[in-house]
């Protein structure tokens, strides 16, 4: 036993480390629960009395010289680590480029921007809704198309439970939990079961503004969009507005501006009529008004919704819709100067 520690401690004495992991793996052979020491000091009780102090003596030894070379090792690499470092320059310019803020959160925050101007605050609900605050509350009867699984994500456990369609679920619960006058945006992303292209994605963003108080009319409506309009995409942008339906508003509309990339000249982006659509809009239906427990005798209001990438698409004549989610930093390099 003797031999065997006088050998242990030689090969400590000689011992040498390039790395903290070397040292470590050191530690562990000899201090370790099944390290070396502790087998020695398990053999210790076999060794003959009158021979035990001298070996527990040269046990002892051994560990202390164990690890007094494991402080005079480890001190060395980390000196060793800071000079290195001391070593560099680190008054030089970093290598990486500067990040900027993604293209659809820099039209997301000028849209608020834009309609906080003129009074509207910003709500926001749970992208996981139910029912009735994404389609009962909002006037969609049990068989509209809308909740069919080709348009909404339900959850496959909970059929009353889906990922929203649109923003205008937050709409209900401000009605819900406030009371007139009310004039919000309500921003977010939405989910639609569609195929992937070019023009359509199966998440995307909208706004969706709402507009509650006494003797509110489609005017008021028109020159909201109107404002918004001119502010987004200048003051040259003419608007007009189509009859459409929605089954939340009555009467409804869509809005359409003259195409900002021909110039209401004709292209394939606005099909070569000039004008391209931009949102839909309309006045709240007295029903959805009762559902929320708002006197529909008494107040009027109006509802819009649009969605961020088509905005977007138009403010950067950017013609993929896809280009938003791929995170390619050739695209978003782009935008560096457009925060």
């Amino acid at each position: 036993m003797k031999n065997k520690i006088e050998k242990f401690i030689a090969e400590v004495q000689s011992f040498e480390a390039n790395s903290l992991e070397q040292l470590e793996a050191f530690r562990i052979k000899f201090l370790s629960k099944k390290g070396l020491v502790p087998l020695l000091f398990a053999d210790f009780k076999q060794v003959a009395a009158e021979d035990r102090k001298a070996m527990g003596q040269l046990i002892n030894s051994l560990k202390n010289a164990i690890q007094e070379k494991i402080v005079s090792l480890k001190q060395q690499l980390e000196n060793q680590s800071d000079s290195e470092v001391s070593g560099m320059d680190l008054s030089l310019p970093a290598n990486s480029a500067m990040g900027s803020r993604h293209p659809l959160s820099i039209v997301r925050n000028e849209i608020i921007d834009i309609f906080s101007r003129i009074g509207f605050n910003v709500s926001e609900g749970p992208e996981i809704e139910d029912d009735f605050h994404n389609f009962t509350a909002l006037n969609f009867p049990p068989d509209h198309p809308a909740r069919d699984m080709q348009d909404t994500f339900f959850i496959e456990k909970d059929p009353d439970i889906a990922l929203r369609t649109h923003t205008s679920s937050v709409q209900v619960r401000v009605m819900e939990n406030g009371e007139p006058p009310i004039r919000t945006i309500s921003p977010g992303r939405v989910f639609r079961n569609e195929a992937i292209s070019a023009r359509a994605h199966c998440i995307f963003h909208q706004v969706e503004g709402l507009y509650i108080d006494t003797d509110v009319s489609f005017s008021d409506l028109k020159h909201t969009l109107f404002y918004f309009a001119k502010e987004m995409f200048g003051e040259e942008t003419k608007t007009r507005f189509r009859p459409s339906y929605f089954p939340f508003t009555e009467p409804s509309a869509e809005m359409d501006i003259s195409c900002n990339i021909c110039g209401g000249k004709g292209c394939n982006i606005c099909k070569y009529t000039g004008w391209v659509e931009i949102l839909g809009c309309g006045m709240v239906d007295p029903n959805v008004l009762d559902t929320c427990n708002i006197d529909s005798k008494k107040y009027t209001g109006f509802a819009f919704g649009m969605g961020i990438e088509r905005i977007t698409m138009l403010k950067y004549q950017i013609n993929d819709l896809r280009l938003f989610f791929e995170n390619d930093l050739r695209f978003l390099k782009q935008f560096e100067a457009a925060e």
